[in-house]
């Protein structure tokens, strides 16, 4: 599957080059250890790549927002994921810690504000560098069929220590959430580009869940 990371290539040589630090090698490499790990069937390199894009196409659109601090933020996102609860917190903590030092203290606390967001992914009116970061975490809702259906059932993957009833009720909670907000994307280009097809997915996710649970 195009999910699974390859653990003898973490970070390719083009998405090694997308880390925004100079003089910081090493956590580079810590964090794509993280993402390398075979337990991440879908939070993994693939997915962090994706972000990468996903935030290259809002900026080429003409949204504003700090490239370091947002790019660091998405590096930083899951850089904790192992399907239990407070990995965005745990996410934020690694940031804090780790970033100390390297950046401003602005930039440390911007980055956590940043990972912490992606937990509920409802950045507040005016939240340029949430908006982007958010938006380009939730792109691949508007994934075509064929990767949509891929990203599922890596995620069901990533849950396979959970039963059927559990994961599906879980699954519906968090797809209901996202879909009960008046728009998934913060963006204009999110909404543009992004939000018709990502509501046709969750919906179709949903009706399929509730399908299978009858």
């Amino acid at each position: 599957m195009d999910d699974d990371p390859d653990p003898a290539d973490p970070l390719p040589a083009a998405l090694a080059q997308r880390w925004p630090l100079k003089g910081a090698d090493d956590l580079r490499e810590d964090l794509a250890a993280a993402y390398a790990d075979p337990a991440r069937a879908h939070h993994g390199t693939r997915h962090l790549r994706e972000v990468l894009d996903h935030l290259d196409e809002i900026a080429a659109s003409g949204e504003g927002f700090d490239p370091v601090s947002v790019s660091l933020a998405a590096w930083f996102h899951d850089a904790v994921y192992d399907g239990e609860r407070d990995a965005e917190e745990r996410s934020a903590t690694w940031a804090e810690e780790a970033l100390a030092g390297l950046v401003d203290d602005a930039t440390v606390a911007e980055v956590a504000r940043l990972v912490r967001l992606t937990e509920h992914h409802r950045p507040e009116p005016g939240d340029t560098a949430g908006a982007a970061l958010s938006d380009a975490d939730l792109a691949i809702l508007a994934a075509p069929a064929e990767r949509y259906a891929a990203y599922v059932e890596a995620v069901r993957r990533e849950y396979a220590h959970l039963d059927d009833a559990t994961f599906a009720e879980g699954r519906t909670a968090v797809l209901t959430k996202l879909r009960e907000a008046p728009t998934l994307f913060a963006t204009h280009y999110g909404l543009a580009t992004w939000e018709r097809a990502a509501r046709a997915n969750v919906d179709a996710e949903l009706a399929s869940l509730a399908a299978a649970t009858v």
